[in-house]
């Protein structure tokens, strides 16, 4: 392909010859990100919870510490206090073939299990990855949000005889969710930038894409920063969307 230089010094061509690849690795980013902004709220909404449960009587007291919050807390501090890339390379390359295993996985093993870590091994790791770091931080959110509606109503509910999932349910995360978007919004920007992370494990997203393209023509400035343009754009229309939802739904605040 005949060389296009835009401004001087941007080869134009080697984006339009690899445009194949930045789309894919576009579909890649923007599916991994949704699936694991969905995945990582509904384990921090539970992780959340179990940080938070009670119960009035003795046993079920004993059973809410020891089987709810102290695993929920230790959770949280592993996820939150280590790299999320090294999380991700001991998933991939430690958890994932314990799981899956030609010669003896504890779930899959076989052929199959080869099958699936060849086409899918890095997107498992890089899901599983993302879901349980973010489900970390997101507990956080919902735990911050649940504690700051008033205790007053959370006893006026148990006083009529509302269990603790019921008073949840129908009282606390109704007020909570309006004051936890801005931060559940934070925590998905930062979730589809830290997405590029997975290209390590050779999952074919955005980053991965550059990387070849930068491997392939020595050259740099063209492929990162088509992908950083690409990432903006994407953060902007995130954080739109983030925005629409904060007006819908934090209206009940302002009154």
């Amino acid at each position: 392909m005949e060389q296009v230089l835009w401004f001087g010094w941007f080869r134009a061509d080697i984006i339009f010859q690899y445009a194949s690849l930045f789309w894919q690795g576009l579909q890649m980013t923007v599916a991994i990100t949704l699936i694991c902004i969905v995945q990582g709220t509904a384990l921090g909404l539970v992780l959340g919870l179990a940080r938070l449960a009670e119960a009035r009587r003795a046993p079920a007291k004993q059973l809410c510490k020891y089987a709810l919050r102290w695993p929920s807390i230790v959770f949280v501090s592993f996820f939150r206090g280590t790299p999320l890339f090294v999380q991700i390379l001991l998933i991939h390359f430690a958890v994932l073939p314990l799981f899956i295993n030609q010669a003896d996985g504890l779930l899959i093993s076989g052929e199959a299990a080869r099958n699936i870590k060849q086409n899918y091994g890095a997107f498992l790791s890089g899901v599983v990855a993302l879901t349980l770091n973010a489900g970390a931080y997101i507990s956080e959110i919902f735990r911050a949000g649940i504690q700051s509606i008033d205790r007053g109503q959370v006893e006026a509910s148990r006083s009529l005889g509302m269990s603790f999932p019921r008073t949840m349910y129908h009282i606390v995360l109704p007020q909570a969710f309006r004051r936890m978007l801005p931060p559940l919004g934070n925590n998905a920007i930062a979730l589809l930038k830290d997405s590029s992370l997975v290209s390590a494990i050779g999952l074919a997203e955005l980053a991965y894409a550059a990387r070849t393209v930068a491997g392939a023509y020595s050259r740099y400035w063209e492929p990162y920063l088509t992908i950083s343009l690409m990432y903006w754009v994407l953060t902007l229309g995130l954080a739109y969307g983030i925005n629409k939802l904060e007006d819908r739904y934090g209206r009940g605040d302002s009154r």
